[in-house]
């Protein structure tokens, strides 16, 4: 007993030394502030010039945008653990492989600026301002969620932030229409409205282009092509797979999708151009999802393992700005690893409560059908139920 003791403690002690030494090894490192990129050149439509070519990225920007990718990855990771578990019931979209895209695009705007997505929607919840915890909780149904537990996968909401839509397309004309509230205060804002390659087929996406440029309006559409429409390819879904010369009339940008740099700047120059008063414009993002279009697909009925493998092993969004932090000495591997084990727990903590948090009473059910109301009764499953709606 005693001896088991003595290594249980032995243990403890060398794990704490090994952080230590692990926290005195990245003290002592000397890093650069910042360091200048070459990235990819854009495709462009109907434009004399693109973003920049080179950028500048600083340790602390590296650092964040690391973090926030890595959060994105975790959680979306947990998620499908805890679909599997059944504590996560019904649809669920996984964006894991595409966290270049919602943390670049957050990067390249303001918060004061508005985003609508489609039902793929956890990464850009999170990149918005809502906590890990508070997105798990909505997936689990719980009463701490971002939307009290009603809304689920595809439903969340944040400040500026407009969903999650469950209709594929139903987001084209709805972010138009914040792009025409955001030029009728005159506020100098601009509207990210994103969908995906299948939702570009949509005749409503083409409706919104004919709005948004016949009004002027600072609109940014953004079709992230992950090149599968739930189980079929670009290629055999679409006549013409230059999603960014779908607007016409509309100037746009093709994007390389996996480098968040690429997507920073990309987003920059588009929000620059709609806050000029040219109007709206297109960006396509080529990107990649890992998992399946949602949890009831398992991806692979459809595209090999070794295409998902060959994208994770050559263009996986983490490693490239790793990859980039690290022969740069804007971080070291140590630091990085660090943060890593930060995020775990951080997404193990959140998950622990979401498992645990209480379901939101039935009596809660007809509440925040409007912001801003007297209270009132609504009909439940029958007319003898009924329920109170209070703001």
């Amino acid at each position: 007993m005693k001896k088991m003791l003595t290594a249980a403690v032995s243990r403890v002690l060398s794990g704490v030394t090994q952080k230590l030494a692990s926290r005195v090894l990245v003290a002592s490192c000397k890093y650069s502030n910042n360091a200048t990129f070459e990235i990819k050149k854009c495709d462009l439509y109907r434009l004399e010039e693109g973003p920049p070519v080179t950028t500048v990225l600083t340790r602390e920007d590296g650092l964040k945008y690391y973090k926030m990718m890595q959060t994105i990855r975790r959680m979306e990771l947990k998620a499908d653990q805890l679909y599997k578990q059944k504590f996560i019931r019904g649809f669920c979209h996984l964006c894991d492989g595409q966290e270049a895209c919602c943390v670049g695009l957050e990067a390249g705007i303001n918060p004061t600026d508005h985003v609508i997505t489609s039902y793929r929607a956890h990464g850009l919840s999170y990149t918005r301002g809502l906590t890990v915890r508070s997105i798990l909780a909505e997936l689990t149904g719980r009463r701490a969620g971002c939307a009290k537990g009603k809304g689920g996968s595809m439903h969340m909401y944040a400040k500026n932030f407009y969903g999650g839509n469950g209709i594929v397309g139903a987001q084209g004309p709805l972010g138009a229409g914040v792009a025409l509230a955001c030029k009728y205060k005159g506020n100098n804002e601009v509207c990210l409205t994103l969908y995906g390659d299948g939702a570009a087929n949509q005749g409503q996406i083409s409706e919104a282009y004919n709005m948004a440029a016949l009004w002027n309006l600072p609109c940014i559409f953004i079709c992230e092509n992950n090149r599968y429409g739930m189980g079929t390819s670009v290629e055999r879904a679409a006549a013409s797979t230059d999603y960014y010369k779908r607007g016409n009339f509309i100037p746009g940008l093709r994007v390389d999708g996996m480098d968040i740099l690429c997507v920073r700047e990309a987003t920059k120059f588009a929000a620059d151009y709609c806050r000029s008063g040219k109007g709206p414009i297109l960006m396509e993002l080529l990107t990649y999802r890992y998992h399946g279009h949602s949890m009831s697909d398992p991806g692979i009925s459809y595209r090999t393992r070794e295409e998902i493998q060959s994208v994770r092993s050559k263009s996986d969004p983490i490693m490239l700005l790793k990859d980039k932090m690290v022969n740069n000495q804007l971080a070291s591997v140590e630091e990085l690893k660090e943060i890593d084990v930060e995020v775990r727990k951080e997404i193990d903590d959140a998950a622990q409560f979401a498992m645990t948090d209480p379901e939101p009473p039935l009596e809660e059910l007809g509440h925040h059908i409007y912001s801003s109301n007297p209270p009132f009764d609504i009909r439940g499953a029958n007319q003898w139920i009924k329920f109170q709606s209070i703001s």
